[in-house]
């Protein structure tokens, strides 16, 4: 091991000597500020590819049929210089800019892979077309160094779209050592520790986040097309409410003031839809001062909305929309696949009350349970841990949990909470147990919340203070009594639907992730 870092250590003092080499020789890479990148090389193929169809569209293939295997060769050889007078005749020119990733010299000429942004293209560096000079150096360089590509395109006997360089310009010299392939960065805390070396060696891992920003964009198109405004609110705040979460506490040293992290975008929305923008969202950062898994990380991009005049079958119908939407845009199809399981996101997604689905799957009905006696008795029954401060809504929750999210793969929707366990939403008008909330299953995970939007001022208070009562009971996620939240609703809000999407989440699903640290470009570790 110690031979192996010395060998490094010297590799990596080589190309800090290179360095030096340039800059006494006045050509420091470092010193460049731009560079004239006229494409990208997917559109290097494409323009290359129509241009090639039109001038050889007359020309047939050739034939060699019943020709000795020399003969063949030559014909093939033949076909192919004059494929290549003609299209030299016509060139194209074009300025790439990228990451050398591959290099094979061979005397008086060289090729070389570089890769931008949208993929990697073979470039054919020779001496007499550069300069023997600039060859030179060429020949010095290093894997990881970035260059920028003049010259014009052509198609090599074996068929491959490359660059003819015309001049290769060193933009920044690397000084470390990549891997060689992507097997040689197989552990996933450096991956995502160095998610840059991560990006750079591994395909897959880019196209997650070229997806994810489209996923975002088109979410935002969807939105702004059904008249949605997209606002910020603070991330610092007073009182973190809007969820059951245990937030983040920092000081603000100006008003010698302790600060919270937001854990949701809820209630600065909801003051917006009394202050009359009927439709509103937000897309940002929360923080949650929790454990961290394959589906949670303490700081997480959160999507919000609300809509007044609506309730939460309007929110349903939308959600459904979206989904649909998203996935037929961003994935080309309404069925995608997880993990090898299809997932129809084109069919109407099931609807089912949180007790119809404890029912359906242990054959238990809570509608029969009136108590939080008969409850906890039979939480008991079946070994279903629980608080001592739980009441009946808080059991039926966790058998839903127990029993029901394993079985949820397919859309569904999990309707009409326990008011327990729901401070925010308003109850039910034939059931004053229940609210008018759903949360949206797919995979078995939670993928959004959504309620039809308590605005009963009085019975805000009232369901307030059962939390804070639970915060002296004990309970760490328990929200607390937000009075300028309840001087808004006395300002009056108007029915309205809101809902809360975890960004992440359904970039898992849509782009086949496993953890949510493949779809967060940072995600939180533990300092070394």
């Amino acid at each position: 091991m110690a031979e192996q870092q010395q060998d490094i250590n010297q590799l990596l003092k080589v190309r800090r000597e290179k360095l030096a080499n340039l800059q006494e020789a006045g050509k420091d890479p470092f010193v460049i500020t731009k560079y004239d990148q006229t494409h990208h090389t997917d559109e290097v193929r494409d323009l290359y590819e129509a241009h090639e169809k039109e001038l050889l569209k007359d020309r047939k293939p050739v034939e060699v049929e019943g020709l000795s295997d020399e003969d063949k060769k030559a014909a093939i050889d033949a076909d192919y210089k004059e494929r290549r007078e003609i299209m030299d005749a016509s060139p194209i020119q074009v300025s790439i800019a990228g990451r050398m990733m591959f290099k094979r010299v061979m005397g008086k000429a060289s090729f070389c892979n570089i890769q931008d942004l949208k993929g990697k293209i073979q470039v054919y560096v020779a001496r007499d077309s550069i300069g023997e000079e600039d060859y030179a150096a060429f020949k010095k360089s290093d894997i990881g160094d970035i260059y920028g590509v003049k010259g014009y395109i052509f198609r090599t006997k074996t068929g491959e779209i490359s660059i003819h360089a015309e001049s290769m310009t060193l933009l920044s010299k690397s000084l470390q050592i990549l891997p060689e392939k992507f097997h040689g960065l197989t552990d996933t805390d450096t991956r995502y520790r160095q998610r840059y070396v991560d990006l750079i060696m591994n395909e897959t891992s880019k196209e997650v986040f070229v997806k994810r920003s489209k996923i975002i964009k088109e979410i935002r198109k969807f939105l702004d097309a059904k008249d949605f405004m997209e606002v910020e609110t603070p991330m610092l705040v007073s009182n973190a409410g809007g969820a059951a979460a245990r937030p983040f506490v920092t000081h603000f040293n100006a008003l010698d003031e302790d600060e919270k992290l937001r854990i949701s975008l809820e209630l600065y929305l909801k003051r917006l839809i009394v202050g009359g923008l009927e439709r509103v969202y937000e897309i940002g950062r929360v923080f949650r001062n929790e454990g961290v898994d394959t589906r949670h990380n303490p700081e997480f991009t959160l999507m919000e909305l609300y809509q007044a005049y609506t309730d939460y079958n309007g929110m349903m119908d939308l959600t459904e929309e979206m989904f649909r939407y998203l996935a037929e845009t961003v994935c080309g199809s309404s069925k995608i696949t997880y993990n090898g399981i299809e997932i129809d996101l084109g069919k109407p997604f099931e609807r089912l009350t949180m007790n119809d689905a404890i029912k359906k799957y242990s054959g238990i009905d809570f509608d029969t349970i009136k108590t939080d006696d008969e409850a906890k008795a039979l939480a008991k029954e079946h070994h279903i841990e629980y608080e001592a401060h739980h009441k009946r809504g808080d059991i039926i929750n966790l058998f839903f949990e127990e029993y029901c999210e394993k079985n949820l793969i397919q859309p569904t929707f999990i309707m009409d909470h326990p008011i327990e366990i729901s401070p925010l939403t308003k109850k039910k008008p034939d059931d004053p147990s229940k609210v008018e909330r759903f949360e949206l299953f797919i995979n078995t995970w939670e993928m959004c919340n959504a309620y039809s939007e308590l605005n009963d001022p009085i019975d805000q208070r009232e369901r307030f203070a059962q939390q804070d009562a639970n915060a002296e009971a004990g309970d760490e996620e328990a929200q607390h009594t937000d009075e300028d939240f309840l001087n808004a609703l006395e300002i009056g809000m108007p029915p309205t639907g809101g809902i809360g999407y975890g960004i992440d989440r359904l970039v898992m699903l849509l782009t086949d992730s496993a953890a949510i640290r493949d779809v967060l470009l940072f995600p939180t570790l533990k300092s070394l």
